[in-house]
């Protein structure tokens, strides 16, 4: 079985490792372990009835809740089949500026979407000054016929960019796409979301997940915030019902369980501090500080080896970075887990 890209395959661990599935810890998907909320299951139970039904085509109940959770009019809110599919609408919308700067190492899915439509790609790599990654864009790259991706926090180092280090760029470029698939991880006191100037930039789109906060990547639910005019034409360029129903009813309970996200807000911080503590107190690791909900690691050994040694003698799987190549063999990435989980993790890698 082929090595996956992503992380969070189970299947391919399994295999490995030479155990069921549901026997791997698994570290290298970046979802919370709190989830799914409660109100989120109870609102996928209601709408089972619903299933002989189709989706509103216009997700207008989901839409309504988006609008009310960011303070944004719906028309400015587009729902799809997880950040995935509104990324390669993107991907279609980039392709017909000069060329696309990426901000590197980068998440793989966005170079599937952009050479999907053959997009020109210019790399801009992040200072690769271990523990000071910095976004500095080259004078000479920034034109108004070009494109700028990036996401923030970033993936895979975790690194918070303040939003007045990105507004700068929405007049040099003539689109400006932030992936925010982590911003929720982000305490609202400290988080630095683009969304609340979205309305002054016909120029900007700001991509969600609700899956990873929520813990619901098998529903598969994301949503784009841009100009209206934008999102119209995307609707147009994709298949009708992309969000299932009890996607949407799922996602609408999620938004408005406040508990949930308070604990979510009060558990990161010190269970990622203590994850942190304990890497780096392991000989040959040097973890990385982050914003999100994972840690980037950089190792003095062989990390694909390292990966390989720890499904088949703990079954914990951890995500190299083999699919960044700024980064290749001497990093891997966790998510941060539960202590037990979390401490189970740091025994392991004692052992390695």
């Amino acid at each position: 079985m082929r090595q996956p890209a992503h992380g969070g395959n189970l299947a391919w661990a399994a295999a490995l490792a030479g155990c069921p599935p549901d026997a791997i810890l698994d570290f290298s998907a970046s979802i919370s372990p709190l989830g799914p909320p409660n109100s989120a299951i109870a609102a996928i139970m209601s709408q089972i009835g619903n299933l002989k039904h189709y989706p509103d085509p216009n997700y207008s109940e989901l839409r309504l809740a988006l609008s009310h959770f960011h303070q944004l009019p719906p028309e400015w809110i587009l729902p799809g089949n997880g950040s995935a599919e509104l990324l390669t609408l993107i991907g279609r919308e980039l392709a017909q500026l000069a060329a696309t700067i990426l901000i590197t190492p980068a998440f793989g899915d966005y170079y599937r979407t952009l050479a999907a439509y053959n997009a020109k790609v210019l790399e801009c790599p992040l200072s690769l000054v271990v523990g000071h990654w910095s976004l500095v864009i080259d004078k000479g790259q920034r034109t108004k016929d070009k494109g700028l991706l990036l996401n923030n926090p970033h993936n895979p180092t975790g690194k918070l960019f303040s939003r007045d280090s990105i507004l700068p760029y929405l007049e040099q470029f003539a689109l400006v796409v932030v992936d925010e698939a982590f911003m929720d991880f982000v305490p609202p006191n400290e988080e630095q979301s683009l969304i609340p100037v979205v309305q002054e930039y016909p120029n900007l789109v700001v991509l969600r997940s609700l899956t990873k906060f929520y813990s619901l990547p098998g529903l598969r639910l994301g949503y784009a915030i841009a100009h209206p005019d934008c999102l119209a034409k995307w609707q147009l360029w994709r298949d009708p019902w992309p969000v299932n129903t009890l996607a949407a009813a799922a996602a609408i309970a999620a938004l408005q369980d406040t508990e949930f996200q308070q604990q979510t807000w009060a558990w990161l911080p010190p269970a990622r501090n203590q994850l942190f503590q304990g890497l780096a107190k392991i000989p040959g690791l040097q973890p990385q500080a982050s914003a999100a909900n994972f840690l980037l690691v950089e190792s003095q050994e062989s990390t694909s080896q390292l990966q390989q040694q720890l499904l088949k003698h703990h079954q914990i799987l951890i995500r190299d970075c083999l699919s960044f190549k700024e980064l290749g063999d001497r990093f891997f990435r966790v998510a941060v887990r539960e202590e037990s989980d979390n401490q189970r993790l740091l025994i392991a890698l004692k052992k390695s």
